[in-house]
Order: C-alpha cells, then sequence, then structure tokens
C-alpha cells in the first residue's frame, strides 16, 4: 500500500517555484549507488547522500545501522537529495528513472540489505512532485501487476528534514573504485518499447563470458569496459544481459550486483565473480577457465617453461605467414616476419609487435634474466637473450601460450 503525508508540506510560492532548479529527496535502499545513478542523469546538478524521515534517532551511520534500529519504523531512512534542472530533465523522467531503479514493491529491504532503513520513499518539496509521484505510481502498478510483482509500498511524505551523511559516504563509489554497483531493479520500464527477451541459444553451445550489467549507469561496469573488455580479443566471447535475460542459463551467483560476470560452459556457470575485475583478475579466471590444470596455465600464471621441442611448438615452427597472440586476450604478440629457427627448441623471434609485451628482471634460479610478459593479460611469455641472428635480440617464447592466426584472418578482423 502507498503511503502519502501531506503533515508538514505547505502548498505555497516558493523560491523553488520560480526557478528551474529543485530538489527532492529519495530512498531505494543503500544511497551509494543510488547516488551515483542520480548523477549520471543529464540535467541533474547535484546528488548528496543522506538520512531523513526519522523520529527520536540521531541521523548517523552509526546510529541507524544499530540492531535496535532495524525495524525502528522510527529509524531515518538512506536517501539522496537530489537538485535537478527541470529544463534539462523532468520530475517524471527523474522519478522514473527512480521506480525503474530499484524494487518498490519490497518492504523495509532491497535484496540483501534489510531494515526501514531501506524502506523506499519519496519525500517531495512541492505539489508537483506529489501529483508526478502519484501518476507514475498508478501507471507502475498496472505495469508490475502484469508481471506477476506485488504492491507498491514506497512511502509518500512531503519533506520535513534532510540531513547530508558523512563525508566518507558522498561520493563513495568514487573513492573505492573496486566494487559493485547494486542492481535490485526489477526490469520493468515505463517506456512501451519493452525490452526484448534476450535470444541465449548460441550461449548453450560454447563457453562464454557473461557480464551482467544494469539497465541504468554502473560506474564500475563502465570501468570494467575501459579496461578489460575494449582490449579484449580472445577466442571465447564475451556476452552482456540484463538480470532478467537469463532464461535458459544455469547460473548460481547471484545477479544483483553489478557487473557481475560468469563464465558459462554450455550455458552452466562454472564459476562466477560479484563486483568490478581488475585486468590481472579477469585474465587469472579466464585462464582457469580457458587453460584448466594444464602445462599452459603453468607457464601463462606460474612462470613456468615449455619443453624443448614441445607439441605446440612443432606446430607453430613452420606456420604460413601471420601473427601469434596471446592465448587469453587474443592480442597481436609476435609476427611470423620475425620468426627465425633458433635451433633451441622454442620459438624465437627478433622482435615483438610494438607494444604488446613488456620486459621484467627475473632472478629465478640463481640466473640473471630478463622475463617477456604480455601487456593486456600479463601472462609470462618466455624471455629475451641479447644472441640472436645479426646482433638482434631473440625473444625465446613459450608456445603453448600463444594463438596462431593466418595473416588473411588478421586482416579480416
Amino acid at each position: 500500500m502507498v503511503v502519502v503525508s501531506l503533515s508538514s508540506f505547505t502548498f505555497s510560492n516558493n523560491d523553488q517555484s520560480t526557478s528551474h532548479l529543485e530538489k527532492i529527496v529519495l530512498g531505494s535502499g543503500c544511497f551509494w549507488g543510488a547516488e551515483k545513478g542520480y548523477e549520471a542523469l543529464p540535467g541533474v546538478v547535484d546528488a548528496i547522500s543522506g538520512y531523513a524521515d526519522g523520529y527520536g534517532v540521531r541521523p548517523s551511520y552509526r546510529e541507524i545501522t544499530k540492531f535496535i534500529n532495524k525495524f525502528n519504523p522510527n529509524n531515518h531512512a538512506e536517501v539522496v537529495e537530489v537538485t535537478y534542472n527541470k529544463n534539462i530533465i523532468s520530475t517524471k523522467e527523474l522519478l522514473q528513472h527512480y521506480f525503474e531503479s530499484h524494487d518498490p514493491t519490497q518492504i523495509n529491504q532491497q535484496g540483501n540489505d534489510i531494515g526501514t532503513q531501506y524502506r523506499s520513499t519519496v519525500l517531495f518539496t512541492n505539489n508537483e512532485q506529489l501529483q508526478i509521484t502519484k501518476e507514475l505510481i498508478f501507471e507502475y502498478q498496472q505495469l508490475l501487476n502484469e508481471s506477476g510483482y506485488g504492491q507498491i509500498s514506497t512511502i509518500v511524505k512531503s519533506l520535513d528534514e534532510f540531513f547530508a551523511a558523512e563525508t566518507y559516504h558522498q561520493d563513495y563509489i568514487a573513492k573505492n573504485p573496486n566494487g559493485y554497483c547494486p542492481d535490485h531493479s526489477t526490469g520493468i520500464r515505463f517506456s512501451k518499447d519493452k525490452l526484448l527477451a534476450a535470444d541465449n541459444s548460441q550461449l548453450l553451445t560454447e563457453k562464454t563470458i557473461l557480464v551482467i550489467e544494469p539497465q541504468g549507469y554502473c560506474p564500475y561496469c563502465e570501468k570494467f569496459k575501459s579496461l578489460v573488455v575494449e582490449e579484449y580479443q580472445g577466442s571465447i566471447p564475451i556476452a552482456f544481459r540484463f538480470a532478467f535475460q537469463l532464461e535458459g542459463l544455469e547460473v548460481k551467483t547471484p545477479t544483483w550486483a553489478t557487473p557481475t560476470i560468469i563464465f558459462l560452459d554450455e550455458g552452466k556457470e562454472v564459476f562466477g565473480h560479484q563486483g568490478y575485475m581488475s585486468p590481472d583478475e579477469f585474465y587469472k579466471a579466464l585462464g582457469f577457465f580457458k587453460l584448466g590444470n594444464s602445462e599452459a596455465y603453468r607457464v601463462a600464471f606460474d612462470d613456468g617453461t615449455d619443453a624443448r621441442f614441445c607439441k605446440e611448438y612443432e606446430i607453430f615452427k613452420n606456420t604460413p605467414d601471420g601473427v601469434f597472440v596471446d592465448k587469453l586476450s587474443g592480442a597481436h604478440l609476435f609476427d611470423t616476419r620475425d620468426r627465425f629457427n633458433s635451433g633451441t627448441g622454442w620459438l624465437s623471434f627478433t622482435k615483438p609487435v610494438e607494444g604488446s609485451v613488456y620486459r621484467k628482471a627475473d632472478n629465478s634460479y640463481g640466473m640473471r634474466r630478463i622475463e617477456i610478459r604480455s601487456t593486456t593479460s600479463d601472462i609470462h611469455l618466455g624471455h629475451v637473450f641479447p644472441d640472436g641472428p645479426n646482433g638482434l635480440p631473440r625473444y625465446c617464447i613459450n608456445a603453448t601460450v600463444l594463438e596462431f592466426k593466418t595473416r588473411k584472418e588478421v586482416n579480416k578482423s
């Protein structure tokens, strides 16, 4: 049931009513992700995490999270004070984002966050905001009913007082770059252009890296795309889905954190990770997923070395014209035009593809060598020595951590 209270609201003209800027206070569970979501909307001038709608409880994180207040109906709610420019984003558009970005049918919780501080709350500051909220609740309830959801439990009141949260809560996600954005949205949208169910048939036939993202903005998702996905050219495809588009897939990891990264084999989860993965974390997981308990894995991640004249070497020593690529990231590493037969039993090159590798001192086993590692995946590739042909270096590279593409395949991509 929707609760609407006008107890402390006076309908009168004020500075806000004659300005393009308005404020509204919104509660939809944990304020960290919500704050960032509002800030990403064009037209939102400011978003401040804070506390509101409480009585007899000090507005601080320490107090509202005490067990004694967990089910206290007078506890403050975690909220965000949103200042927005109505010339750019309307109140209706802002509130549509609000309802679509959480599950307003849950009472005093969002996902695993349980307690009165997580209640769904709209605290309006003028009559127009109240009217639009009521209209949208009516409209959204019809859409939720069609999809089997229960009644909207959002509490709608006039704003009494807003208390800004402690400094460390403001811009929390920016201050904590390796986390996740909670996504408890229902997947139901106001737009008549319904989001179609995804075709997962291809995911049922092969290994796939599945990235679950929210319908709204998620800085951790964008960071993962920027630092991992944009550089990735590997043979295992990456697919993106919303949490409600997983029909036919056997996913065990909870999907309310975004990004959630699932490694699937023929539609069945092998393992998953909630939250942002750094490139190092991603490629270590991908290595286990693709290579398993193999010599290639030990070479890539335990700085191992191929056996001399191993079967991969025999396959790769006389390939046609083309490029050797990182077995995990697919990045171009070495060109056949720079390959030569050193007679050592390992692939040898006079140089790598520019920018594809980096050097690192290796003093293991009582030797002083220069290790070669992949720039993208950071896997161990081999070593470089000063005894190549015509005074050039010799890049001694393990064949088990490489894949090969012909020049024709390279030119097509």
